[in-house]
């Protein structure tokens, strides 16, 4: 499985962006899908993840209520919408695949996507 993730760069605080994961290779109506942020001198850490039928959805505490996930299955892609964003939300972000979900919610997941870039200017 191939993961392409896109649709970052500048945004000023406050405002939205939204970053889209198109996947290849693999049945992706079967994955559990997630993003992933690092932030400049952190660690990777988890953002959310969705499970393979969307009905199962899981949120970092600081993006509860400003990130929405969603996956459109016919386009094998999943999206990262991010509202009310923030100086603190200036990451790389990486979408993330695995069969099962908890993986995907633990970053124990098989498949990774590389990153892109946000930066947020307050």
């Amino acid at each position: 499985v191939q993961l392409q993730a896109s649709g970052g760069g500048l945004v000023q605080a406050g405002a939205s962006l939204r970053l889209s994961c198109a996947a290849s290779g693999g049945t992706f109506s079967r994955l559990s899908m997630g993003w992933f942020r690092q932030a400049p001198g952190k660690e990777r850490g988890f953002v959310g993840a969705i499970s393979w039928s969307g009905d199962r959805l899981y949120y970092e505490d600081s993006v509860k209520g400003r990130f929405i996930i969603s996956r459109d299955n016919a386009k094998n892609t999943v999206y990262l919408q991010m509202n009310s964003l923030k100086s603190e939300d200036t990451a790389v972000y990486y979408c993330a695949a695995d069969i099962l979900f908890t993986p995907v919610v633990r970053g124990t997941n098989k498949y990774w996507g590389q990153g892109t870039k946000v930066t947020v200017s307050s």
